[in-house]
């Protein structure tokens, strides 16, 4: 698929870097959850600590925990 971008895209994106549609749409999926953080890193073309980096700058956190997440965590702890 290629994707044509509106031209008011271009001095916004040109001025966040290199890749920085790629790392804005990894980023919205990610936090829309259609895709893991692990995937996002991938097709954003960063690694894990590249992309959490670039999380925390653009949107104030790294990773998203929400609490089913958590809940799932603590019962694979708890289980003997």
């Amino acid at each position: 698929m290629n994707i044509q971008l509106q031209p008011e895209f271009d001095d916004i994106l040109q001025s966040l870097g290199s890749s920085a549609a790629e790392f804005f749409l990894a980023a919205s999926l990610y936090h829309a959850k259609k895709i893991s953080f692990a995937s996002a890193a991938h097709m954003a073309g960063l690694d894990f600590e590249g992309f959490k980096t670039r999380l925390i700058e653009h949107f104030g956190q790294g990773n998203i925990l929400d609490d089913q997440c958590v809940f799932e965590g603590i019962q694979t702890i708890a289980q003997p």
